[in-house]
């Protein structure tokens, strides 16, 4: 036979006489393309390597005849081949990449993942599908059981905030280990999940703003910045002003890691500068595995300077009610109004005028030095008892510099109109009447009232 070819068995008949009248004839799987028979001898050859993983046993049937005649020498035998297992299959770990999570600063043997490596070779022959797990990158921070596969943490202070992933490389080897056993790797990324484990902190410990006097409330005043390395809620930070006093005329919000102070009340630079007060900042989901650490929260000191703004006049009063008699003949004093400049307290700066919008007919007049108001004609309360009008304040030396007030006047009443009956009343009486006999009665108005027959006629107005 051919040398390439490997011998496996022979066959062979007790009739076979040794003559060369005896042929040896093979069916079944594999016959022609994996097993040959050399005819005259019976030896069965391999053609191919055999690879028990694709296919590990044949089903064959031999049958000896009569090279003459062609007649069977006995009935045929049918046999199987087995392919015997040898370690040509390495491990394979089918459901790689493998990617895990683990919290920081778990305990030393925390459960990770467990990976599963395959060996296509026969688990009932030998130590071929024999495996053993082993960490060949990773050790350091990691373990693994050798058996079962599982990764555990090897350390208690993994910490996110310092290193948040790590890549371990996995063996598996057959052969129970044993040197000349095959092996796969696989790798695992390990992510660390965060855990609430830093207290928060303040970027300074002091912070300066300022702000015009004249800011609305609501106007943005500054903003405050801290810092905590953890993640998603466990960063979460809130912002409280300590100082009550402050705390009514400032508000702070949080917006992630940043507070925002906000003027809640007007100022004054005139009344007060400068504010001081103490901000905290604290987290408010805290695990109590991680108090030693120190107290999750922080403080810092904000100062916030008024800046002098050149202000418009201030009127002493928001609205001013003055009197005046009725027929007080020209010039009459009504009453005065005054304003000061807020920036300097005084008031030889202002001038006074009145809006002529508000008095049309020009009854009033002021003295732009003073503020004194006085009537520019007699005025009368039965025509009108109320006179509003708008007063206007001007900085001399910055005429944009303008205020207004309302200054509504009461016109007094005198005693200058003499009664009148509001109609004509008609009666009669008799001359024979009594004295103090009633002539006309208020209560029953009437336009003639008989109070005998024969009468003659007064006239009462």
């Amino acid at each position: 036979m051919d040398g390439m070819f490997c011998y496996l068995l022979q066959l062979h008949t007790d009739m076979d006489g040794g003559d060369g009248r005896t042929k040896y004839t093979l069916e079944g799987e594999g016959v022609g393309s994996v097993f040959v028979i050399d005819g005259n001898t019976g030896n069965i050859h391999v053609t191919k390597s055999l690879d028990r993983e694709e296919k590990d046993q044949y089903r064959l049937v031999a049958t000896a005849t009569d090279r003459q005649t062609g007649q069977a020498l006995e009935p045929s035998s049918e046999f199987v081949i087995r392919v015997q297992d040898i370690n040509d299959n390495p491990p394979i770990f089918l459901d790689e990449p493998y990617v895990a999570v683990v919290p920081e600063i778990a305990n030393i043997g925390t459960s990770i993942i467990q990976v599963t490596a395959r060996d296509a070779d026969d688990p009932t022959y030998g130590n071929s599908a024999r495996l053993v797990y082993a960490i060949t990158q990773g050790q350091d921070h990691f373990s693994v059981d050798p058996q079962t596969g599982v990764l555990r943490t090897a350390v208690p202070d993994m910490d996110r905030e310092t290193r948040d992933e790590y890549l371990v490389v996995l063996q598996a080897k057959d052969m129970g280990g044993h040197l000349g056993g095959l092996s796969g790797t696989t790798t695992v990324t390990v992510r660390l999940s965060d855990v609430n484990d830093n207290p928060p902190h303040f970027r300074r410990s002091a912070w300066s703003f300022s702000v015009s006097e004249l800011a609305a409330p609501g106007v943005e005043v500054g903003r405050l910045s801290a810092t905590d390395p953890d993640l998603g809620e466990n960063a979460e930070l809130e912002f409280t002003i300590l100082d009550p006093e402050e705390a009514d005329i400032f508000n702070i919000t949080g917006r992630d890691q940043e507070a925002v102070i906000v003027l809640n009340k007007l100022l004054d630079y005139e009344s007060r500068s400068s504010y001081s007060f103490s901000v905290e900042v604290v987290n408010p989901v805290v695990d109590a595995r991680y108090l030693r650490k120190g107290p999750f929260k922080d403080q810092a000191t904000v100062q916030v300077m008024v800046l002098n703004a050149d202000e418009p006049p201030r009127f002493s009063q928001s609205r001013y009610h003055l009197d005046v008699s009725e027929n007080c003949a020209p010039v009459c004093s009504v009453g005065r109004v005054d304003a000061v400049d807020p920036d300097t307290g005084q008031s030889s700066n202002i001038r006074y005028s009145i809006d002529p919008q508000s008095d049309p007919e020009a009854l009033f007049r002021i003295a732009s030095d003073t503020g004194s108001i006085s009537t520019v004609m007699e005025l009368d309360r039965e025509q009108e008892q109320w006179h509003n009008i708008t007063v206007i304040a001007t900085q001399r030396d910055n005429p944009n510099l303008v205020s207004r007030v309302v200054v509504a006047i009461e016109t007094l009443d005198q005693n200058d109109n003499a009664p009148e009956l509001d109609r004509q009343y008609t009666t009669s009486v008799c001359d024979s009447s009594a004295p103090g006999q009633v002539l006309l009665s208020d209560i029953i108005p009437v336009s003639i009232r008989s109070v005998c027959s024969s009468f003659s006629f007064f006239n009462l107005i």
